[in-house]
């Protein structure tokens, strides 16, 4: 469904994370399918006379489906009251004090005051790239994390509009969708590494010592699952749709009424953003500069873009001091081509 409004919007990355919920015991159950699929056909395993594989390998599936559902349950639970800690494993991220940043608190503090919200906590990264990201699930739960460079970079003005870019995260509900995409797309790529390596390091026999030559169907159809996983984690990571970070900028030049601040961030924080982190993760983050495999799974649009929307449509400005960006065509009677719709239409 085509988001129409923020409330629609908002909609739509509920309905994203709810199918995230629902798709991850479905995809455990495809899993467990075609493994028992492929070691049957390889002579790993064998059926009673008269069953075929195809029955054979769904009767596994459904007996297996109480303990897929009982995984499932227990990595959400997991995921419900520890997602805040793998996500800090997995950055280095530490809590810090109002006493310790006063200035992160005060100006975050004003921007929840502006909405009604509760100030989430402030983490850190001692790093020098700069970035930053929301996380949590709920309201109490909510963490905004900030590198130690981007602090060392930014103004006031353009710290603020970075906080009130990842506040519109927690707005617009999109942090939800992000923790539970990076948490799902963390485990089934663990999985797929699992069946990986189990193969790699000779961890497949024959039983009986029969029907050798099979193996390799086992082991084919094995590497097939472990590769489908991977590109499913891939999609579960595109499910954060690349609007979010329009919506987000737009979002803070709502909140401090300052593009221009905005656009200063993102042009210094360009080309200066790398965070080493897991890429289930990155797709969180302010900026992340991974470009894929020819540019077709990046979770974020370039920041020229970004930078571009928000000189069309905030009336923001380049700083001359900034690194040179292509300035957006020009639009108005004198334009030629009517301006097509814009990434915050």
């Amino acid at each position: 469904m085509q988001a129409v409004g923020l409330q629609t919007y908002i909609w739509n990355n509920n309905l994203r994370s709810t199918l995230l919920l629902a798709g991850f015991p479905v995809l455990l159950l495809g899993m467990v399918f075609f493994l028992i699929l492929g070691g049957v056909w390889g002579g790993v395993l064998r059926p009673d006379d008269g069953v075929g594989a195809v029955s054979y390998a769904l009767g596994v599936m459904l007996a297996a489906a109480p303990a897929a559902l009982v995984v499932a349950a227990i990595w959400f639970a997991i995921a419900y009251f520890f997602n805040q800690v793998i996500i800090d494993l997995a950055t280095g991220a530490r809590t810090v004090q109002r006493s310790d940043m006063p200035e992160v608190y005060n100006l975050l503090e004003n921007l929840c005051i502006s909405r009604g919200l509760k100030t989430p906590t402030v983490k850190i990264i001692d790093t020098e790239g700069m970035n930053a990201f929301a996380s949590g699930l709920h309201e109490g739960r909510f963490c905004i994390t900030v590198t130690s460079g981007l602090l060392a970079s930014l103004d006031r003005d353009e710290l603020e509009a970075v906080l009130a870019h990842e506040l519109t995260h927690i707005i617009n509900r999109d942090v939800r969708t992000m923790v539970v995409a990076s948490v799902f797309a963390g485990i089934i790529t663990l999985i797929c590494q699992v069946i990986y390596r189990t193969i790699a390091w000779g961890g497949v026999s024959v039983r009986g010592g029969s029907r050798r030559g099979n193996i390799g169907i086992f082991i084919l159809v094995a590497l097939a699952v472990a590769a489908v996983g991977y590109i499913l984690a891939i999609v579960i990571r595109m499910a954060i749709s690349q609007t979010r970070e329009y919506v987000a900028d737009a979002g803070s030049v709502e909140l401090t009424k300052n593009p221009d601040a905005m656009i200063s961030a993102l042009q210094k924080v360009s080309g200066n953003a790398h965070l080493h982190a897991p890429q289930s993760v990155r797709a969180m983050f302010l900026e992340d500069n991974e470009e894929g495999i020819l540019g077709l799974f990046v979770t974020h649009p370039p920041l020229e873009k970004r930078i571009a929307a928000l000189q069309k449509y905030a009336g923001g400005r380049l700083l001359e001091r900034a690194d040179p960006i292509t300035a957006p065509p020009p639009v108005g009677p004198d334009a030629g081509d009517a301006p097509k719709p814009g990434p915050w239409s």
